[in-house]
């Protein structure tokens, strides 16, 4: 079953909150433990955009971080990431060195400048500050569809958004995830209102359709952003998390296990176009009894969580003027 928001604040210890700009169509999104955290990541598309990313793997120095950023805005969206930085440090949050507290806040960003939103900021983007505003609201409870990094997101043919589920196992251990779905394809079967997703779905929590029977003959059929001449404007970034504990190489594993939800709810996936990128958080508050096989069944779940949190950001998205596509809702909803 989910947990009782079918969030990933259902992980305990995990808060998230959101930053918008309407006008802009663009925003940001802060996942913010209540301690130092442990997080690997998995990249799989070929055109990531990212901030202090090589520290995550697990060979490397730095073992826990204060908060992971999703953002809009391409390589702009970054400033996300330091705007979020400035304020931990403010808190009194970060990495000790000797007196000096230093914040790590990975960041991933994904292209919404071609979403008919006001981009022309002039001298200095607006992210930093998008940064701050998400890490200032940060909470249990938020909206999913089209809010932060997911306010301008996008889809080969409906509009995309911020996405989140979750799911308690039988040993207790709770899994979560959070997307903000942008991708090249789709994640709709062909022409239809039913998502990719819908195996793993949970009761109707994005319409409760199921697949269609039988198949559509274009089901299959490569239908991406490139139809309508807008390469580049893509990327679907993520975070899944448990309360499991982890060691950083453990994280690595789960990441790449998620990435298997980003495959099964778009098609296609993990292009050369995407820059499809998975962090993996442990709040490290249960202790695995069954090791190898707890881990399974922890990745399992991050995968399915991912496939279902992508189903629903598209299903939550809200329109907005000058938009490139339709949302769900404005397409199928009777």
């Amino acid at each position: 079953m989910p947990g009782p928001r079918n969030l990933i604040t259902d992980v305990p210890g995990l808060k998230v909150g959101n930053a918008e700009d309407r006008a802009l169509k663009s925003g940001a999104t802060v996942l913010l433990p209540d301690e130092s955290a442990v997080v690997s990541v998995a990249i799989h598309g070929g055109a990531p955009g990212t901030r202090e990313i090589a520290l995550l793997e697990p060979e490397q120095t730095v073992d826990k971080v204060d908060a992971i950023v999703l953002a809009g805005g391409s390589a702009f969206g970054l400033d996300a990431g330091a705007g979020v930085q400035g304020r931990l440090a403010e808190l009194g949050r970060g990495f000790a060195v000797g007196p000096v507290r230093v914040p790590i806040v990975p960041t991933a960003i994904l292209f919404d400048l071609l979403n008919g939103g006001d981009k022309g900021w002039g001298e200095a983007a607006p992210y930093r500050d998008l940064g701050r505003a998400a890490l200032d609201n940060v909470g249990e409870d938020f909206a999913l569809g089209s809010v932060g990094a997911g306010a301008g997101a996008t889809t080969a043919n409906l509009k995309g958004g911020l996405g989140s589920a979750s799911k308690v196992l039988d040993n207790g251990v709770t899994v979560g995830a959070l997307v903000a779905v942008n991708a090249l394809g789709r994640a709709t079967v062909g022409d239809t209102a039913h998502f990719w997703a819908s195996p793993f779905e949970i009761g109707d929590e994005f319409g409760g359709l199921g697949l269609p029977r039988p198949l559509p003959p274009e089901a299959v059929s490569v239908r991406t952003k490139l139809d309508g001449l807008k390469a580049g404007a893509n990327t679907t970034i993520a975070a899944v998390a448990t309360d499991a504990v982890l060691t950083k190489s453990e994280a690595k594993r789960l990441a790449v296990m998620a990435h298997d939800g980003l495959a099964r709810a778009l098609w296609p996936a993990h292009t050369p176009l995407d820059g499809d990128l998975v962090f993996a958080m442990s709040t490290g508050q249960k202790k695995l009894e069954r090791g190898l096989e707890d881990m399974v069944q922890i990745g399992a779940a991050a995968a399915s969580c991912l496939a279902r949190a992508i189903a629903r950001g598209i299903y939550h998205a809200q329109a907005a003027p000058d938009d490139p596509v339709p949302t769900w809702q404005t397409r199928f909803k009777r």
